[in-house]
């Protein structure tokens, strides 16, 4: 079954369907005061001035061959950033286009707006070093629930992969505000495969992807027209 009952809206805050405060993205305050956005922006200033221009996604290793470093924290950020804009994209044409209802309709809405927030709170914190938004398209996958499920599914396990993959590589204050964003993103992905019918955790362990995986992952899904 594809569609199961869905819980009212009306009746939830965005954070209490994430189920507690901890998982508010770019708004919440942790121990000293600081907003997610303020830790990577820490981080990240932390280094001092970088060079120019855009930001190249190349070389990132799985474990870190060289120290975490504010500049690193630059190149792994706006990676994720690039997996963020793809999601927050698929989910708001998927809500225009008004093709689902029940409990996907719910999820459309509400993953939609974590990954608003994650877009917003991931390019404030690099500022001018974020990347642009790419182009994207998502043929019939906004609109076909078997499609866009797939699709939803290999996005949210495609995100967790790409942000365990990159933890060792990150200094302190931004694995700190990464870390809240991946523990979203896995139950993104728990519940559209609870939604699909199959085990929201099917085993023990994720396997982390590189930036070369990831890359691949996603070129692979078609969606990605620029970058």
């Amino acid at each position: 079954m594809i569609e199961r009952r869905a819980f009212p809206l009306s009746d939830y805050s965005c954070s209490e369907l994430r189920g507690d405060d901890a998982a508010r993205v770019g708004t919440n305050r942790g121990r000293g005061g600081s907003s997610r956005a303020e830790l990577l922006r820490r981080a990240i200033v932390a280094g001092g001035a970088f060079t120019g221009g855009g930001i190249l996604l190349t070389g990132l290793p799985r474990s870190a061959a060289s120290a975490p470093s504010p500049a690193q924290d630059v190149r792994i950020l706006n990676l994720v950033l690039l997996l963020e804009y793809l999601e927050s994209s698929f989910y708001a044409e998927a809500r225009t286009k008004h093709a689902f209802n029940g409990e996907l309709q719910q999820f459309v809405t509400v993953v939609g707006s974590h990954e608003r927030e994650h877009v917003s709170y991931l390019k404030k914190a690099l500022g001018a070093r974020a990347r642009k938004r790419p182009r994207f398209d998502f043929g019939d996958a906004t609109e076909k629930p078997e499609k866009f499920i797939a699709a939803a599914t290999a996005l949210e396990d495609t995100s967790v992969a790409a942000y365990n993959g990159q933890a060792g590589n990150l200094t302190p204050d931004a694995l700190a505000a990464a870390a809240t964003i991946v523990s979203v993103e896995a139950r993104h992905a728990a519940w559209i495969r609870a939604i699909a019918g199959k085990l929201p955790a099917a085993e023990a362990t994720d396997t982390p992807k590189t930036e070369a995986e990831v890359l691949r992952a996603l070129r692979k899904t078609g969606f990605l027209k620029s970058a």
